[in-house]
């Protein structure tokens, strides 16, 4: 395996214009470029105007699936460049690099197929089934382990740490509703704008269909509640698949309102 190295380049206005590639994009319809150019928009703003600049753009290049070498080699700088963004060792970076790395991460989706970008098209329609009863994005992440806390959870199925992942927002989802009349693309506009969520599945009968539910789907939260059972309740199967997808699985039977009020906590409480 040949390993490439890059000299330590500091991620400049210049460099940022310099190391853009020059290999021509796919060409994707109008209707797809709209939902490119909206995405992008929508990155940029947040990373720009969010108090952790550099963990929300950890956040983005982590739902995109692309490793911080990678990201750096398609811009041609050092990985410590990317590294030092995103701890914030160094400084903030102004909005045209945020740009340039917001293309970067889009357009090298674009070269894998584009199925992220993609599956953000309902999203930016906009609109939401009945079958929701919360959806929030949080200022700052929580850890799988605060969450669980902070509803009263059991462990169901817990992967390995390096599968745990920080979360960014929760849905409650009604999952009888969900299952009943939800499309496919209606059911990708559940993950809000992060699949690394946690989705909490309601009026949960054995935890086996809203399980089944999320193993057709393309994108998989960061963790799943099943409500209104305890551990012990939840089907083996629907545990059988969370170790399948390496998705950490939670049970509680806190009430409803009171798992709303908790979760909406953590904003206050940072």
């Amino acid at each position: 395996m040949l390993l490439h190295h890059y000299p330590e380049k500091i991620m400049t206005e210049n460099t940022a214009a310099a190391s853009t590639p020059v290999t021509p994009a796919p060409v994707i319809n109008g209707a797809y470029e709209n939902i490119r150019n909206r995405l992008a928009e929508k990155m940029a703003g947040e990373i720009t105007l969010s108090d952790n600049p550099g963990e929300t753009l950890k956040k983005w290049r982590s739902i995109f699936e692309i490793s911080q070498s990678d990201l750096a080699a398609f811009l041609k700088v050092s990985p410590s460049v990317i590294s030092d963004y995103e701890s914030g060792r160094r400084k903030s970076p102004g909005i045209f690099i945020v740009s340039k790395i917001v293309d970067a991460i889009l357009d090298m989706d674009v070269a894998r197929g584009g199925a992220k970008i993609r599956s953000y098209d309902g999203i930016l329609r906009g609109g939401l089934s009945d079958s929701v009863y919360d959806i929030h994005e949080y200022l700052s992440p929580i850890s799988v382990d605060e969450l669980m806390k902070l509803v009263r959870g059991e462990i169901v199925y817990s992967p390995g740490s390096e599968y745990i992942k920080p979360l960014y927002g929760y849905t409650i989802i009604d999952s009888l509703k969900a299952i009943l009349s939800l499309s496919y693309n209606e059911f990708q506009k559940l993950y809000g704008w992060s699949s690394e969520r946690a989705m909490i599945f309601t009026s949960v009968s054995t935890g086996r269909s809203p399980m089944v539910a999320i193993r057709v789907t393309n994108l998989k939260p960061g963790l799943i509640v099943l409500h209104g059972l305890s551990a012990s309740q939840i089907d083996p199967i629907a545990a059988k698949i969370a170790e399948i997808e390496r998705v950490p699985l939670i049970a509680t039977v806190m009430p409803i309102n009171e798992v709303i009020r908790a979760l909406q906590s953590h904003d206050i409480k940072h």
